[in-house]
């Protein structure tokens, strides 16, 4: 499996599937996310939760697939094509939680690679835990070490947004206060 790996990294590496000056950027702050993963999975559950804290405003789209299995890489890549076919988000992810080296090959499959590397959306993929690596990782426009730091990044700036807002609100109404208290001394 292994040898079979690199021959199919070296072969997607030298279409230019990996290249960094393909890779789109993340959009600032997204307001649609597109979540193509396992209906069923803890991944799901997990990206739901983090978004549900962070960003409730944010709207999901799931698009169902299988993560493991014969068929699941054309699956995955049938539906980041659909993604990309509908416009249905401002940016995609993919993924699935850690499992053994066989369970994680439907994201290094050629047509996932091909069909991340090609979408005008972009694509975090999120396959595993930190130490897992799939050909999906190389092609994307960002890699997660999980799907709950996918879901994280992609909530980030709202996140950071809304607290710089709260803060300065705080030191306005101060201000204010202050003013307020200087007249009336007046």
């Amino acid at each position: 499996i292994l040898a079979m790996l690199e021959r199919r990294k070296q072969k997607l590496a030298n279409l230019g599937y990996f290249d960094s000056d393909r890779k789109k950027q993340l959009p600032l702050f997204p307001s649609k996310v597109v979540i193509i993963s396992s209906p069923t999975g803890a991944a799901l559950r997990d990206i739901l939760q983090v978004l549900n804290r962070r960003s409730s405003g944010l709207d999901v789209v799931i698009l169902p697939a299988p993560v493991q299995g014969e068929s699941a890489g054309d699956k995955v890549a049938a539906q980041i094509n659909r993604a990309n076919k509908y416009r249905m988000g401002d940016v995609i992810i993919t993924g699935r939680g850690g499992g053994a080296l066989e369970d994680l090959l439907p994201f290094s499959e050629e047509s996932v690679v091909m069909a991340i590397a090609e979408s005008a959306i972009p694509v975090i993929s999120a396959v595993g835990h930190e130490i897992d690596t799939v050909l999906s990782d190389l092609a994307a426009d960002f890699r997660a070490p999980t799907p709950s730091a996918a879901a994280e990044i992609v909530s980030s700036s709202r996140e950071e947004l809304r607290l710089k807002v709260e803060h300065l609100q705080d030191s306005i109404s101060e201000k204010l206060r202050d003013k307020t208290e200087k007249i009336r001394l007046l």
